[in-house]
């Protein structure tokens, strides 16, 4: 057997600890606490943690919120928590400075949750994200860098 980080069940798990965009640090540095995987929310938590981390700095902890309701979900609302998964690993990217990773995620997320936004679930501002992924990704495009700004997730969502 490796000597590779287990969880306890016995998964690899990289247990290096993590900056607040996800980066790896060194074995020993103080990093980020995880996003614990696997948490059942119902779709408002969902909302409202995502929402949280996103506006701490967390995007990829987001994305994490957002993989385990996608995961949870068998029904028609599967690709719209897989678009919005895909957006916050965007906004990763974007903060990372990869901006041709930031607008391939961005266009595809927001391509993921367009059947949303005629009637969008759980008080989701589907076609204001899509505006901002748009916008986000032209920008990313043209620049080496760019300064995102943190999307709303709903319209009433506090900052």
């Amino acid at each position: 057997m490796s000597n590779r980080d287990r969880d306890d069940a016995g998964r690899a798990r990289n247990a290096r600890p993590r900056d607040g965009l996800g980066r790896p640090l060194p074995y020993g540095a103080e990093g980020v606490e995880r996003q614990p995987e696997g948490i059942a929310r119902t779709p408002a938590e969902t909302v409202i943690e995502a929402q949280r981390l996103l506006d701490e700095g967390k995007p990829f902890h987001a994305h994490e919120v957002f993989e385990d309701a996608w995961k949870a979900t068998d029904g028609p609302t599967r690709e719209l928590w897989r678009g919005l998964a895909q957006l916050a690993v965007g906004l990763t990217h974007a903060a990372r400075g990869n901006c041709v990773g930031a607008a391939a995620l961005l266009e595809r997320g927001a391509a993921n949750i367009e059947p949303f936004r005629a009637e969008p679930p759980h008080g989701i501002d589907v076609a204001g994200l899509q505006e901002w992924a748009r916008s986000l990704a032209a920008e990313a495009k043209d620049r080496v860098r760019v300064e995102p700004v943190v999307p709303r997730l709903s319209p009433g969502a506090q900052r």
